[in-house]
């Protein structure tokens, strides 16, 4: 049994070691989401790769014009440094907004608790006192009221603080928040969770998702250029090479297609002011459908419309 143990402790060891220096491979959700980026760049070096390796003309055209090169390499680093951007970017937690609230509740409540109390006369002086015990005695139940009446106030009136009460953080959410089982946070605009990025998709960083995006379709388009190209000039050189660009340019294109329909599905919704979320559950959010419903037709309103017309409706045009 001792031996066993022995033998345990000293596997576990090297697993302990690394996770002090690694803090991100002893969480599965976070490792995931590290092996995700690593076979993300793995496959921009392997699909830039490939052409620079099997394309003789580009290296003899980039020696003659570089500056062609040199620009198709720049956006190909400038679409990774930006993946690595967003996906470490927050998109806008509820628990951070509370935060600033409540700091910004507290610079104010302690500038007012300051009072300014006469000093003795021979100086002249003022002194000045803070109540620090009774500050910290009212300060959270103040917060969560001011939070309250925060959130209360950007949805429209007759609204039940009981719906816009989140069942797994248990705060109120403001509208067009939602809460993320994968981050398990409540994100402000909630979009959707990227897979990709590892990572939701929010106020915070919907901008920058939208130039990911952006450029990473520019480099996939570039790519399929370059592939096209290089089977027009060596479509029966060597059958090997051939069939790998095939192989890589149908994926590749595939690829494209898809990044290409989000980039316009995304711009579609900047445009229009929504988010993906929004567009999708529009039938079952409250505080859409509010706004969507047709006020019902006073009695007034019914009687006209049910009054035979006349030839004086003619005139004022009540048969359009």
């Amino acid at each position: 049994m001792t031996i066993v143990n022995i033998c345990r402790d000293s596997s576990c060891r090297p697993l302990e070691r690394c996770s002090r220096f690694l803090p991100c491979l002893s969480d599965p959700a976070r490792r995931s989401a590290l092996g995700l980026k690593v076979a993300l760049v793995m496959l921009h070096l392997i699909y830039a790769g490939v052409i620079f390796l099997f394309d003789g003309g580009l290296i003899e055209k980039t020696k003659k014009e570089p500056w062609n090169t040199a620009v198709y390499l720049t956006l190909f680093v400038v679409t990774l440094i930006q993946y690595f951007v967003t996906s470490g970017s927050s998109p806008g937690f509820v628990f951070d907004a509370m935060r600033t609230v409540n700091e910004s509740n507290t610079i104010f409540r302690k500038a007012s608790v300051i009072s300014k109390q006469p000093a003795p006369s021979k100086t002249g002086s003022v002194v000045v006192t803070v109540e620090g015990s009774q500050l910290g005695r009212s300060l959270l139940g103040n917060n969560a009221t001011s939070w309250t009446k925060l959130v209360m106030d950007l949805y429209p009136p007759g609204t039940s603080v009981r719906s816009l009460t989140c069942a797994y953080c248990n705060v109120e959410q403001p509208p067009r928040s939602k809460h993320c089982h994968d981050c398990d946070k409540c994100v402000l605009q909630f979009d959707h969770h990227c897979v990709w990025l590892g990572t939701c998709i929010g106020v915070g960083n919907h901008c920058k998702f939208w130039w990911y995006i952006c450029e990473e379709t520019a480099l996939c388009l570039w790519t399929v250029i370059l592939y096209i190209t290089y089977l027009k000039a060596n479509i029966s050189v060597a059958w090997w090479k051939d069939a790998i660009v095939i192989l890589l340019l149908v994926t590749l294109s595939i690829s494209m297609t898809f990044l290409l329909l989000l980039l316009i599905f995304h711009s579609y919704l900047v445009l229009t002011n929504q988010t993906t979320y929004e567009l999708v559950r529009r039938r079952r959010i409250p505080y859409l459908s509010k706004y969507r419903m047709e006020s019902l037709p006073t009695t007034q309103q019914l009687e006209e419309k049910s009054r035979p017309y006349t030839c004086c409706d003619v005139v004022t045009c009540r048969c359009c």
